[in-house]
């Protein structure tokens, strides 16, 4: 008589203080949540819609301008764009034909409006990416290629940054993630207002540059 197969090491169940399991239970947990408190979200949204809608800009504002602010590479730009979303999604009841997840719907939005802004930011047109503008709050963006090419600009653009010359960065995430003045940047490095000027010239040139097999 065989003696029972031992299971492998890929087919034993994770002890529960495997770092593996741990990171699973974890993700499983995050996921719960999630799904529990858009649960509670669309209760509260059928019986008070205001409140409802208030949970849902608690709970998303500030990580939709971390998110926009990748692309936009201005913190003042990105609370613009997340607050324009949440205002035309109550203004015209959006909320109501949301059938993902309101994070799912919300960050899709905040991507494509994103992109419009680098469009006009840089006065030119995407090249064969025209399909990935999506009137933001009338359509869900599910199309994974799509979303990875969003996800490659972001990433296109944070490396540029990080390869700007030193003094060109300092002054640049001064300026648009600390929404200071010129004269404000010139007066705490100890440089000129036309030096400022300058290294924000440099700053955009180079993220044109860099992002010119987007571009016409």
């Amino acid at each position: 008589m065989k003696e029972p197969k031992q299971p492998s090491n890929t087919d034993r169940p994770l002890s529960r203080d495997n770092p593996l399991r741990v990171a699973v239970d974890k993700e499983e947990e995050g996921q719960a949540l999630l799904l529990n408190n858009e649960t509670i979200i669309r209760q509260v949204l059928k019986e008070d819609p205001g409140k409802g809608f208030e949970m849902i800009f608690k709970r998303y504002y500030s990580p939709l301008c971390n998110h926009a602010a990748r692309f936009v590479y201005s913190k003042e730009i990105a609370e613009d764009i997340v607050s324009e979303i949440f205002l035309n999604c109550w203004k015209k009841k959006l909320y109501e034909t949301i059938t993902s997840t309101f994070r799912a719907y919300l960050y899709t939005a905040v991507r494509n409006s994103a992109y419009n802004y680098l469009k006009g930011e840089f006065s030119e047109k995407l090249t064969g990416r025209e399909e990935i503008l999506i009137p933001v709050g009338f359509m869900e963006e599910t199309d994974p290629q799509k979303i990875l090419l969003l996800n490659e600009l972001a990433g296109r653009i944070e490396r540029t940054i990080d390869a700007f010359p030193p003094q060109c960065q300092k002054v640049f995430l001064m300026s648009r993630f600390e929404g200071k003045k010129n004269r404000e940047i010139a007066s705490e490095l100890a440089i000129g207002i036309k030096t400022v000027e300058a290294h924000m010239m440099k700053a955009l040139a180079l993220l044109k540059r860099s992002l010119s097999d987007y571009l016409k």
